[in-house]
């Protein structure tokens, strides 16, 4: 289907569901539907929410805050409490599960405060086929929308639209909450989320001094081990590896790996 087609398909159904509260990550998905949601209703009868918890990184809520503003949208960042579930603290495998719970209970109540009784996520065709996404079911459970995937927009759909809308975040790497680097079963705490967003920080502003840039990068956090990975073409740089390892340390792991970025690694292994 041509792209202008589905951009058209977009807009069409979010006016269907008319004034909206999306759940607002800041991440290409999310910001699509934000940005479809105001091309169909206008700024004024949408608020973008992003759940400010100890599992997003400082820098996606800054992006989330400055990209709601372009839009002239009304952006509300309330703190949410996923810590306090015992579901979430465990990180099993349904650890997506109860953290979604939380937060679009909490997305829904201000949704409901500011006279809104819609909210839409940036779910799409592509999440809703991968079988690592319990969070999909907790969304279903509350009842929000899913206009990527109710079109059937796989990603390479959402970068194409973001393209032809000139959106900043058309091509942005995908960037997952912070527990999601944390290995299943290992406590989820705020100082070890706080260790994983510090060592990613740190890697970053390393490989951009030395004028290595990774496009795709995470810190996983294994236990006491943090494992980084990069683009192929870094990974097994001899340079890279001792520069990294020792930034990795210096953010408080004991020791240090260095990996070819790959998606999801963790539900692997």
């Amino acid at each position: 289907m041509h792209t202008a087609t589905t951009a058209a398909r977009l807009v069409v159904r979010l006016a269907g569901i008319g004034p909206v509260a999306v759940a607002f990550s800041g991440g290409a998905d999310s910001a699509l539907v934000l940005a479809a949601a105001v091309r169909a209703s206008g700024p004024d009868a949408v608020l973008a929410v992003t759940a400010d918890s100890a599992s997003l990184a400082a820098a996606e809520l800054t992006g989330a805050v400055a990209f709601a503003h372009d839009l002239g949208v009304r952006h509300i960042a309330p703190a949410t409490s996923e810590l306090d579930s015992p579901g979430y603290v465990a990180n099993g495998r349904d650890r997506c599960y109860f953290c979604k719970s939380t937060v679009l209970d909490a997305i829904t109540a201000v949704a409901r405060e500011h006279g809104l009784t819609a909210v839409a996520t940036g779910t799409n065709a592509d999440d809703a086929r991968d079988p690592f996404r319990p969070g999909i079911r907790a969304g279903d459970e509350i009842g929000v929308h899913t206009p990527l995937r109710e079109l059937g927009m796989t990603k390479a759909d959402v970068r194409a639209v973001s393209r032809l809308w000139r959106l900043s975040t058309w091509d942005k790497p995908a960037q997952p909450c912070l527990a999601s680097r944390v290995r299943y079963g290992l406590t989820i705490t705020p100082a070890r989320l706080a260790r994983v967003e510090r060592a990613e920080v740190a890697v970053r502003a390393w490989l951009a001094d030395a004028g290595t840039p990774s496009r795709d990068l995470r810190v996983r956090d294994l236990g006491d081990v943090g494992r980084v990975e990069l683009d192929p073409q870094l990974a097994e740089r001899p340079e890279v590896r001792a520069g990294l390892a020792e930034v990795v340390r210096a953010a408080g792991f004991g020791g240090a790996e260095l990996a070819v970025f790959r998606s999801g690694a963790l539900n692997h292994e």
